[in-house]
């Protein structure tokens, strides 16, 4: 019993948490100090809060890997949720390991806008397209994060000849086409963006860089 006990402890999974970007949400975990051996298996539950009962996720019943996709699962954006995890080894399963509360439209990294640069000759037009959330309308295109939230772009210019890591804010707005002007020729600038929700203030990373020479 008392080796069962401390096979228990030890496969008892650890940093039960959500990970989610535009809604593509996964719960993560780490292996107890003996879940490192090759044969533990994960086992995968969830439930909106308050709810009693715990579902669980078919998929995630005796995996072997560190986590499970509940992107289906909490497609109700303003619920919130928990997950729990339990380890097998051998016959003998750990205790559940709870999550903390995830609720997906406040706690969802939002991407960077994919960033299209057409230049002509002393200026540079930036087209920007909000990333997508996982979910579909009825004609099965992915529903733009535009729809869950008031994004605003906020574009940013490098002069390739001045520095690097110098980057100018030129735009913060709705746009999603925006024209910067009066730029030198012959000079090498690169365009980088990042989507902002001023309601809960935060940025998203920046975006890949699109670079062009006038």
């Amino acid at each position: 019993v008392l080796e069962n006990q401390e096979l228990q402890g030890s496969i008892k999974p650890q940093k039960v948490e959500f990970h989610s970007l535009n809604f593509n949400t996964t719960l993560q975990w780490q292996p107890g100090g003996a879940g490192e051996a090759r044969e533990v298996l994960y086992f995968v539950q969830y439930k909106v809060y308050g709810q009693s009962t715990w579902q669980n996720k078919d998929e995630c019943w005796g995996i072997p890997s560190h986590a499970c996709d509940l992107t289906h699962e909490t497609s109700d954006i303003q619920e919130p949720y928990y997950g729990r995890v339990r380890a097998a080894l051998a016959g003998v399963y750990s205790s559940w390991s709870l999550s903390c509360r995830f609720t997906p439209w406040r706690e969802t990294m939002i991407g960077p806008p994919m960033v299209t640069v057409v230049h002509s000759n002393k200026s540079v037009a930036v087209k920007l397209q909000a990333p997508r959330s996982p979910y579909k309308r009825k004609r099965g295109r992915k529903i733009p994060m535009t729809n869950y939230y008031d994004l605003l772009y906020q574009v940013f210019i490098i002069n390739n000849l001045l520095d690097e890591q110098h980057r100018v804010l030129v735009y913060e707005g709705k746009d999603k086409v925006i024209k910067i002007q009066d730029l030198r020729p012959g000079v090498s600038y690169c365009i980088v963006a990042k989507t902002y929700v001023p309601m809960l203030d935060r940025s998203s990373s920046y975006s890949s860089r699109q670079c062009t020479v006038l």
